[in-house]
């Protein structure tokens, strides 16, 4: 999937990228920074080198963040706080990919609406997760409210496209 992906926006990573594809990979298991450098390097077919100047600054900000925690062997594995800020990405995700889907059926306008979609959807995104652990717990839920509410939306309008098809 990633190699599929970089082949498509080239040698461009976005902003905060990295940081979402550590805490993914920290999902899976635990792993030291070489590790991390090696599996992206691996999972990209080499077209993406993170360079141990991007991943071990990064590493110490999630650990400052409480994002991810330093094992006793030099690996680091992600925390609570990490699992569910990863879970909001997660779910800003499939909102775009839903959203994105729907507008590319509507052919050419549909795909300029999809990239503008994107670049604002990538700005808000990359603004919300490094301010998440600044939010209130009150702005959580509201956060969370709205991810869930455009959810429903979208699976609404799926349902009833679904059964339009069906008729």
């Amino acid at each position: 999937m990633l190699s599929n992906w970089i082949s498509r926006v080239g040698s461009s990573i976005p902003r905060g990228f990295s940081r979402h594809y550590v805490l993914n990979l920290l999902k899976d298991a635990p792993m030291t920074g070489k590790e991390i450098i090696d599996r992206a390097v691996l999972q990209s077919d080499g077209k993406w080198r993170p360079s141990p100047g991007l991943i071990y600054p990064m590493l110490g900000r999630l650990l400052e963040e409480g994002l991810i925690e330093e094992a006793e062997n030099g690996r680091y594995r992600i925390t609570l706080k990490g699992l569910e800020m990863a879970s909001d990405v997660e779910s800003i995700n499939n909102i775009i990919q839903k959203q994105l889907d729907v507008m590319l059926r509507f052919g050419n306008v549909g795909k300029f609406m999809a990239l503008d979609l994107i670049d604002r959807a990538s700005a808000i995104g990359t603004a919300l997760s490094s301010n998440l652990d600044k939010m209130t717990e009150q702005e959580k839920g509201k956060y969370r409210e709205f991810l869930v509410s455009e959810l429903k939306k979208l699976d609404d309008q799926e349902l009833k496209e679904r059964n339009l098809e069906i008729d």
